[in-house]
């Protein structure tokens, strides 16, 4: 520590510069025994290209013209490399003349003390180099419309989000920001199950999907199984594959209460996860059940891209509605109203409704009384996905899902007798 200290600064400073390039320089020497043609560079040139960059920032000092001269300096033997590097090859690859450059910035930004940034991309540049075979992998893997998807769920958080006031309108206090954040986040937690999905497609079986399913939208996952179940004789699997995805859906609704409102999700994180728990596990054991055909099950379920533009702007209109009517049925219809329109809100989408009352409870509504509404819009949607399930399966499966589901409505009414007291 006390030669540490009494060392000049620049000592420390050049030594990191040739740690971090002779690393990059080590992987490109072992690229290029690896192709055995000719590649730019190696253990010597990329600590020089470093050093240069280093000594070209030290005597421009504040000055950015020599540093930039500099730059161009080198990016014209790289470029003089690349030219001979097409000239003599069919497929020629720009990695080992980036890499240079980045080596030169590293230097430079070392000399500048910006010795976290010159490690992060020293790093990052290495990274990038030796996951080359699995990155072209996952490129190969991923469909050109996955881009277009992520691309969708940019534009929804980097581009929509920091243009909208943070400010409450009208009476309502309608905050823009805030009910385009609600969309955000219910999107990310569909996408996120959506990805997985993907990933996993055509791995596991009837219970993995339950389980992504329920996580991007229990209901559309009971109906896809339902009409599954019409056509193959597996009535425990299916209906406690569906009893499984309604307990993730309790683990969803968690997550987002923990995103927008902690105290109301305070109230109910006990019994929902105590819910997600014994869905989940009720449902698998369902599942071991013995059924009358043998024959294994795949998955099928391919979810739909719940990234749509037209789906998250409805989702937001639907919301500022449900914030509305919820202020509404608060006012001049008290607490008998609140719980009257979560029943009714469990025949649709129950999101739209749960993320209006994390903005209305503990301000326009008491939190006892819109933890209430929360649990009765969840009790609502698992019967109405029970009457889904009974029109859709077969007879067998319809019934054990339609009791089942019936059965968690009635447990997660429990919690009611004490939040009303």
């Amino acid at each position: 520590m006390e030669l540490y200290q009494r060392l000049p600064p620049d000592v420390v400073k050049i030594v990191l510069v040739l740690f971090l390039s002779f690393l990059i320089g080590l992987e490109r020497e072992e690229h290029k025994a690896a192709v055995g043609s000719y590649s730019f560079g190696g253990v010597r040139t990329f600590p020089l290209i470093g050093l240069i960059g280093y000594s070209i920032a030290l005597l421009s000092g504040t000055q950015l013209l020599p540093l930039t001269v500099g730059f161009l300096v080198i990016a014209g033997f790289l470029l003089l490399s690349y030219w001979h590097k097409l000239s003599t090859s069919e497929a020629a690859g720009v990695t080992s003349e980036m890499s240079g450059l980045a080596t030169f910035l590293v230097g430079a930004l070392v000399c500048y003390g910006h010795l976290w940034i010159a490690t992060t991309l020293s790093v990052a540049s290495l990274l990038l180099l030796d996951l080359k075979t699995a990155l072209e992998k996952l490129a190969v893997r991923i469909a050109p419309r996955e881009i277009l998807t992520f691309a969708k769920f940019l534009f929804l958080t980097g581009v929509i989000l920091p243009i909208l006031p943070q400010q409450e309108f009208s009476g309502f206090h309608i905050n823009p920001f805030k009910t385009w954040l609600v969309v955000v986040a219910v999107s990310t937690v569909s996408y996120g199950s959506y990805v997985l999905q993907k990933v996993t497609k055509k791995q596991g079986g009837v219970v993995l999907a339950a389980l992504l399913g329920g996580a991007y939208s229990s209901t559309v996952t009971t109906l896809v199984i339902a009409r599954r179940a019409a056509r193959e004789s597996h009535p425990h699997l299916f209906a406690g594959s569906i009893l499984i995805a309604s307990g993730v859906m309790y683990l969803r609704l968690v997550v987002l209460l923990a995103l927008f409102n902690r105290q109301l999700m305070k109230l109910l994180v006990i019994p929902f996860l105590a819910l997600a728990v014994l869905a989940v596990c009720g449902g698998w054991l369902w599942t071991r059940r013995a059924d009358p055909s043998a024959e294994n099950v795949q998955r099928e379920f391919d979810p739909n891209n719940p990234l749509e533009l037209l789906a998250a702007f409805s989702f937001a209109g639907l919301f500022l509605a449900m914030l509305v009517i919820t202020q509404l049925a608060v006012t001049y219809l008290g607490r008998a109203g609140v719980n009257t329109l979560a029943a009714v809100m469990g025949v649709t989408d129950v999101d739209p409704f749960i993320m209006g009352m994390t903005q209305a409870a503990g301000a326009l509504t008491p939190l006892k009384v819109a933890a209430a509404a929360v649990l009765i819009a969840a009790a609502s949607n698992n019967v109405v996905k029970g009457i889904y399930a009974y029109s859709v399966a077969d007879r067998k499966t319809g019934m054990q899902s339609l009791i089942l589901l019936a059965l968690l409505a009635s447990l997660g009414l429990v919690p009611l007798f004490w939040l009303g007291s």
